[in-house]
């Protein structure tokens, strides 16, 4: 039974995995058919001068030059055998990062929001203008082309900056083909195994490059115009045309310059003592050191040494010998590299990166960003030291290495798996320079690994003085080994005579002496890499960029001895973080960062959840400083004097504006904002790119975004907006506070802010001035102010007029009329205006004039010049500085004109019924403007019983009928004045007025009523 089900089994697994290899077989087939229509490749890499260098390996120097758009990256063609046969090859470049994050255009300037919003803000790439014409390359000759090849660098930044060029080309095919040539050193062999094992570019490691890249976008940009805007305002005499930038890695690597400062202006020095004992003889002076090193109590070393006294001969008590080597150099990787260039050579360590980045691409020496220090076996070291042998300064060392059987490396313990320690990969005998000694020095460097550690034998000799202990050490050196290749380490001889056990002898000198503590130094360069490596600070590769950036920022300064010394700025911005609790210019928030980054590099960690977590920690800690910003302004009141003055962080920072609803143009946010004038508009964030915007009119008294989203209107969402209207400038039935859509599901809203917007914005619109009571859209340098029909004629220019302040009731006499209740005057509020008397001397003296009760609107009306229908003249006809824009015009249902009979100039308005369903009584414009002399009719009631009804006379003639309304103004070309919402664009003599379009509501959509007194609201 057991032999039959293990038969079953292996039979159920021969049958189920045929269907596996048979997929396989296929996606096999269709890759190597899909490589076999390959014509032609286009071969990327990160600099010109790599491609120039990778393209004459693969060409064996017979490439074709000619230019690409960009003028510092050329084009490099040649034949290479690639999938088996030989195909056209396109060598380019870019220079490091072809796309760059930003935010998108309205955040850009540093006032335009609150710096806390660009935690959440939406950013975007975009190719900087530099790097225009690279990109056009790339698009030009990817077309031609079926494969696409990476050679960028073989590090997290390389990662990302190809898959930046995949992007590129694929928008233009995306059928292209895509691999990745993996190499560590641009040499013959490297090349040529790239080649040969293309692999799939690496998107994990691109993440981590994306994450990280956004994290530092956000950050500083929102920590830096915090600390710039504030700072310059409170220290205007100081700091007003500085820069005070934060990143999350440079303010860690501050706080190192700064708690070592601390520590040294902290320490306190003790004095120590200690007995110390000579012996001089033929050869030289031994000098014994106490066992006991040194006392900090006096009394007690002077007892002793009293004791030393009485008795000061010394016996030999023990004598040793044994061998001491000296260790040779681990492999060399990018930090080792930074460090002993910045302490053996006193160069920076940016110096030798750009340094050491141009030797690689030479092909001199191997990549020079590895965090490895172990030779792989494979790499043939043998090679490589016999490229050595014909120098003449170390050309006999390395031939000394392959006499004694070979280089036998020294390795470390670090491994990135990715590129190997740093060596020389070929002989350079024509370097000048620093470029000359950093080579020589990776060269030493490499042989001394290669070689033996130096050998010695230390002696030790112990004596007794009244029972206290005293040594002294000699070294005598055997063999000195990698030390003659290596002349940055030293290791000297250092002479003792032969002492006998049990010898004694007087000594020369027995002294008791003393000293004191000493402070720690300040960092050096090498001291500061060091800490940043231990703590987890940046990467190998930006060690030198965050040192670099606090040099320059004035954060730090160098002493005469290259050492590190924190500036007041410097000191005065990590006391005053530390005041508030924040360890951030510790290391441990950026460390956490780093270690997520490398698990999501590893794909061990979701790009996107990192991104969350450390966007939510910085912005915490982000909105804490700010709430404790007055602790800042004291640390630095330490350094820069008493603050010029406190400023509440809101007066620094405007509001972000919250999106209202998506652009119907372009799809980005629309927002609301302030006019210079007071005034709103509601703008899309695209501007200047996108110039939609509606423009309310000036009759609106206030706006803002109100948390409810209409559930009719798209794209989603778009939020309703609450509103306040001036008193009289919308219909009577509305209240002047309501909550509407923008979206155009209100008919009501829709009509009184005309929201053109709505029906697309690639319309040109109609040169005409501004008017107040319409919200216009700017798709252009105009705004549209008149909605004209097929076969309307545009409205006549107007000339530009001076600003003027003119009262709300033009002057000259009105009509009169037989209702004595409608003589009161009512001033632009709505309200019953006060009468005066003017009392200063001059020709106006005595005369009585009217202005408003509460002084608000700028009322003025000579009583001499008012009239009996003052009080039914619409109190928006006012003439301000700008139209009023109020509405005072609502479109009215047809049927509430009844044609009756009569003369058209009856006061008792024979031809028009009310909402009352009462007579309409007849008026007459008697303001100067374009409307002078027209007819119009209104309620006959009393202000306060009015029913809100107002129709212009003229349009209410049938078709056909004859008029003098038409010669009356102008010849028909009617500009809308701010009495009236008028949709018409013309009364010309050539057509006469037609019937109005019945206005229906905004809820139930029937005509006789409006949405405020629809029978369904009630």
């Amino acid at each position: 039974m057991l032999f039959l089900a293990r038969g079953f089994s292996f039979s159920t697994l021969r049958f189920a995995t045929q269907p596996w290899i048979r997929f396989c077989s296929r996606a096999s087939a269709k890759m190597m058919s899909s490589r076999g229509l390959i014509q032609k490749v286009l071969c990327v890499a990160e600099k010109n001068d790599a491609a120039k260098s990778v393209a004459d390996l693969m060409s064996n120097s017979r490439m074709r030059r000619r230019e690409g758009f960009s003028k510092f990256n050329k084009i490099y063609e040649y034949e290479y055998h690639l999938f088996g046969k030989d195909v056209s090859v396109v060598m380019t470049s870019v220079s490091g990062h072809l796309l760059a994050l930003e935010f998108q255009s309205h955040l850009k300037k540093w006032h335009s929001c609150n710096p806390v919003s660009l935690f959440d803000a939406e950013v975007e790439k975009y190719c900087p203008e530099d790097y225009v014409n690279i990109k056009r390359t790339l698009e030009r000759e990817v077309r031609q082309c079926q494969a696409l090849i990476i050679w960028t660098d073989c590090d997290r930044e390389g990662e990302n900056i190809g898959f930046e060029i995949i992007d590129v080309c694929k928008a233009v095919k995306s059928s292209l083909q895509v691999f990745r040539a993996r190499f560590s050193e641009i040499t013959p062999r490297s090349i040529r195994m790239a080649c040969e094992n293309l692999t799939q570019p690496d998107q994990n490691i691109s993440d981590a490059v994306d994450v990280r890249m956004e994290l530092d976008l956000r950050i500083g940009a929102a920590f830096t115009r915090f600390q710039t805007l504030r700072l310059q305002k409170i220290f205007p005499s100081v700091l007003s045309n500085q820069l005070i930038s934060y990143g999350s890695c440079q303010f860690p690597t501050l706080g190192f310059v700064v708690e070592r400062f601390k520590a040294i202006q902290a320490f306190v020095p003790e004095t120590f003592y200690k007995i110390k004992v000579t012996h001089e003889h033929e050869d030289g002076t031994v000098d014994f050191n106490w066992k006991r090193n040194r006392l900090f109590n006096h009394t007690a070393c002077l007892v002793l040494y009293q004791i030393c006294m009485e008795d000061p001969i010394a016996t030999v008590v023990e004598v040793g010998s044994k061998p001491k080597s000296k260790w040779r150099p681990v492999a060399l990787d990018t930090v080792e590299l930074e460090k002993l260039a910045s302490r053996k050579l006193k160069i920076g360590a940016k110096e030798t990166m750009k340094i050491a980045e141009k030797l690689y691409t030479q092909g001199y020496i191997s990549y020079p960003r590895t965090e490895t220090n172990i030779f792989p076996k494979d790499l043939n070291l043998t090679s490589l030291v016999e490229q050595q042998t014909q120098d003449p300064h170390w050309g006999n060392f390395a031939q000394r290495i392959l006499e004694r059987g070979g280089p036998t490396p020294r390795n470390g313990s670090k491994s990135d798996q990715a590129h190997p320690p740093i060596h020389p990969t070929k002989y350079a005998g024509n370097l000048q320079g620093n470029e000359q000694r950093i080579y020589e020095f990776i060269v030493r460097h490499f042989l001394a690994c290669c070689s033996q550690d130096a050998q010695g034998q230390e002696t030790s000799v112990e004596i007794e003085i009244a029972a206290e202990r005293f040594v002294a050490h000699g070294l005598m050196i055997i063999a000195r080994n990698y030390l003659d290749v290596y002349p940055y380490d030293k290791w000297n001889t250092k002479i003792i005579p032969v002492y006998e056990m049990g010898a004694r002898f007087q000594p020369t000198t027995v002294e008791m002496v003393d000293g004191e503590t000493s402070p720690p130094q300040l960092l050096t360069e090498a001291d500061l890499i060091s800490l940043m490596e231990k703590h987890g600070i940046g990467t190998d590769a930006t060690h030198a960029e965050h040192i670099e950036t606090i040099k320059s920022r004035m954060y730090v300064g160098l002493t005469a001895e290259q050492r590190f010394l924190p500036g007041e700025l410097g000191m005065g911005l990590v006391e005053g973080y530390d005041s508030m609790g924040f360890e951030m210019s510790k290391p441990d928030l950026r460390a956490e960062l780093e270690s997520d980054l490398k698990l999501v590099s590893e794909g061990k960690k979701d790009k996107f959840t990192v991104l969350r977590q450390q966007i939510q920690k910085y912005k915490q800690v982000f909105i804490d400083a700010v709430e404790k910003a007055t602790k800042l302004d004291e640390a630095l009141s330490q350094y820069f004097g008493q603050a010029a003055q406190s400023v509440p962080q809101q007066e620094i920072y405007t509001e972000t504006p919250l999106p209202v609803r998506k652009c119907p143009q372009c799809n980005r946010d629309m927002v609301l904002k302030t006019k210079r004038d007071g005034g709103f508009y509601l703008s899309c964030v695209g501007y200047p790119g996108c110039k939609t915007s509606v423009w309310f009119p000036s009759s609106v008294l206030e706006v803002s975004r109100d948390d409810s989203i209409c559930t009719t209107c798209g794209p989603h969402p778009v939020h309703r907006l609450k509103m306040k209207f001036k008193r009289g400038s919308i219909p009577p039935l509305m209240p002047l506070e309501f909550v509407g859509c923008i979206g155009g599901c209100d008919e009501t809203l829709r009509e009184i802010l005309d929201l053109k917007y709505l029906h697309g914005g690639n319309r040109v619109p109609t040169a005409a001035p501004r008017d107040g009571n319409q919200l216009q859209v700017n798709q252009s340098s105009n705004h549209t102010s008149n909605r004209g029909g097929p076969g309307r004629q545009p409205p006549a220019k107007k000339d530009k007029q001076p600003a003027l302040v003119m009262p709300a009731v033009p002057r000259g006499p009105l009509a009169n009329t037989n209702n004595s209740d409608s003589n009161e005057v009512v001033c632009n509020c709505g309200v019953s205006a006060v009468q005066l008397t003017v009392r200063k001397e001059g020709p106006n003296q005595g005369r009585p004039f009217y202005k408003c009760n509460g002084g608000a609107c700028n009322f003025f009306l000579w009583a001499d010049q008012e009239g009996g229908a003052s009080r039914t003249t619409p109190p928006s006809q006012s003439s301000t500085t700008r139209p009023s824009g109020a509405f005072t015009n609502p479109r009215q249902p047809q049927d509430s004109f009844r044609p009756r009979g009569g003369s058209e100039d009856s006061g008792a308005g024979g031809e028009a019924v009310c909402n009352c369903n009462q007579p309409a009584v007849t008026r007459t414009v008697q303001k100067d403007g374009v409307n002078k002399g027209r007819q119009f009719h209104t309620c006959a009631k009393p202000r306060e019983q009015q029913c809100g009804f107002f129709q212009w006379a003229d349009e209410n003639v049938p078709p056909g009928s004859s008029t003098n309304f038409s010669s009356s103004f102008g010849g028909g070309s009617s500009v809308r004045g701010s009495g009236a919402k008028n949709k018409r664009s013309d009364y010309g003599s050539e057509r006469g007025p037609t019937a109005k379009k019945p206005r229906t509501c905004g809820i139930c959509h029937q005509t006789g009523h409006n949405r405020t007194n629809c029978p369904q609201n009630q």
